[in-house]
């Protein structure tokens, strides 16, 4: 035995027992997906008429404001539907003022014209629905960023039947309230000025209810000492916001100034001029923190702030980390009603995996049959390398921690598939070789070497293949990629490296210049 085979007797057997190491044992360190492992599946229904009232609400108190600054004190603003507005009140010698301020407005709304200065902004249609869609759109990636981060191991996050519906599926989910509060969660962030406030009364803010067009009365919660000393407070705030989870950069636990769970905050770079212009010229009053329509805590501004900011309130450790994880992943835009929730229990993974691993037997014992069959002894090498070859497979899956679902057990097969069908070229080469008269080592040598590029080339187009499942398909299709990708990259090592070592060292001890083929 040469030194040079030796070495390679000795990689090959590191890398099987490093593999059988990382692989066992296999019920802890294989991740299995939802239709293997059980899990939740839920369809969600996007209220998309949330966004279109969220920007009709802002477009018209933004319009308001600027007429109330361009001389017009007097005018209205009442949201008439989730996609219309109205404008009252508008003198007749400030419609000038009007059409100058309504300019940006009217690239998303059609202005129609009422008696004694009344006016309706109603939202253009073609615009409306290119809303609805970046909504669902949007809600699709926040959901999936969320579920990612709640270490959901290959979840699925896609449209299903009508536009506004989601489907999602979260494999191995335990706490499913906890998952389904942190999926639903809209989390939308403002930071808007205090006019008024803290008041136990509503009436000493909004006096018989009535409250300014431009201002809004919402509630929080101030704390005592004790827990039983909680009670709901009232503040009066400014519609629009001084800067919104729209303008996060990032969001993360923290502890306040008495190592209470809070959650820091930092802004982007437009938000932070934005932000620190504002607080550098209202130093000394309150300042809102509103979470989805109620103010958590009211800070004094103390001096300029720019990037940086604290949400302190009445939280566990848990709800801080949820409400980072739901603030960094972005708002969602909208509401989400559950339309399905289903439990699937691990019986019916059982029974999917007990059937693929029969599958995968079953194949395997065919293909090892049909080598002996027709290659003889020469067959055990290609056996061999195929169990070599799916031994570093599952060791590469639990490396990059890639998911088993049953498309990955297909994968499986078809990379026992794949192995075969090497192996016969690189078989069916040396044959050829061999036919020429020459010596067993040579045809061996050339057989090898004369088919490692059909070898490459039929792999390559293949990743192509798989690279694009994996882009453009949802968690079973990127499972199959994965599988395959990595069944792939296998199998070249396998065939061309294992395979090899295995007829050099058959024929290190011989002198005969034949070989069982």
């Amino acid at each position: 035995m040469t030194k040079n085979l030796r070495w390679k007797l000795l990689a090959i057997i590191g890398v099987v027992a490093l593999c059988v190491w990382a692989v066992y044992p296999p019920s802890q360190k294989v991740r299995l997906g939802l239709d293997l492992k059980g899990g939740v599946h839920l369809v969600l229904r996007v209220q998309t008429d949330d966004a279109l009232r969220y920007e009709t609400e802002t477009r018209m108190s933004q319009l308001r404001e600027d007429l109330v600054k361009g001389g017009a004190p007097n005018v209205t603003a009442n949201a008439l539907a989730p996609d219309a507005f109205q404008i009252a009140n508008v003198p007749t010698e400030q419609d000038a003022l009007l059409r100058q301020a309504a300019t940006s407005v009217e690239t998303m709304y059609n202005r129609e014209s009422g008696t004694a200065g009344t006016y309706i902004f109603r939202l253009k249609p073609n615009v409306a629905n290119q809303l609805r869609q970046e909504t669902v759109d949007q809600e699709l990636r926040t959901i999936e960023r969320r579920v990612n981060e709640l270490g959901v191991a290959e979840p699925v996050v896609a449209r299903q039947g009508a536009v506004d519906q989601i489907l999602v599926q979260l494999p191995g989910v335990t706490d499913v309230v906890r998952a389904k509060e942190v999926i639903r969660s809209t989390a939308v962030l403002e930071l808007k000025e205090v006019v008024q406030g803290p008041s136990s009364d509503k009436e000493q803010l909004a006096p018989k209810g009535v409250v300014p067009p431009d201002l809004e009365l919402l509630p929080g919660v101030t704390s005592g000492s004790r827990a039983d000393q909680a009670g709901v407070v009232y503040y009066l705030v400014r519609k629009v916001p001084v800067v919104s989870g729209r303008d996060l950069k990032t969001a993360r636990p923290s502890l306040d100034e008495n190592n209470r769970p809070a959650v820091s905050f930092t802004l982007t770079q437009a938000a932070a001029s934005r932000f620190g212009n504002y607080t550098g010229a209202n130093i000394g009053k309150y300042l809102g923190i509103v979470l989805d329509k109620r103010v958590v805590s009211a800070p004094v501004i103390e001096g300029k702030i720019n990037d940086e900011g604290r949400i302190a309130g009445n939280f566990t450790q848990q709800e801080a980390a949820d409400l980072a994880l739901t603030l960094r992943s972005g708002a969602l835009p909208a509401a989400l009603t559950y339309l399905e929730e289903r439990t699937i229990g691990p019986s019916l993974g059982a029974d999917s995996i007990r059937a693929g691993i029969v599958a995968s037997l079953t194949g395997l014992g065919l293909v090892v049959v049909f080598m002996l069959v027709y290659y003889k002894l020469s067959g055990i090498n290609a056996i061999v390398a195929m169990v070599i070859n799916l031994i570093v497979l599952l060791a590469l899956m639990v490396y990059f921690r890639a998911t088993m679902t049953l498309p990955g057990i297909a994968g499986f097969l078809l990379t026992i598939g794949m192995g075969v069908d090497s192996n016969v070229l690189i078989f069916e080469r040396i044959k050829e070789e061999m036919l020429n008269a020459k010596g067993v080592r040579a045809a061996i040598a050339a057989g090898f070497d004369r088919v490692f590029l059909t070898i490459l080339d039929t792999h390559v187009a293949t990743l192509i293949g798989a690279a694009f499942l994996f882009q453009f398909g949802t968690g079973p299709i990127r499972g199959f990629a994965t599988t395959l990708s990595i069944g792939l990259l296998t199998n070249v090592f396998t065939s061309v490296f294992v395979s090899r070592a295995l007829f050099e060292l058959e024929l290190a001890n011989r002198h005969k210049n034949t070989i069982s083929i």
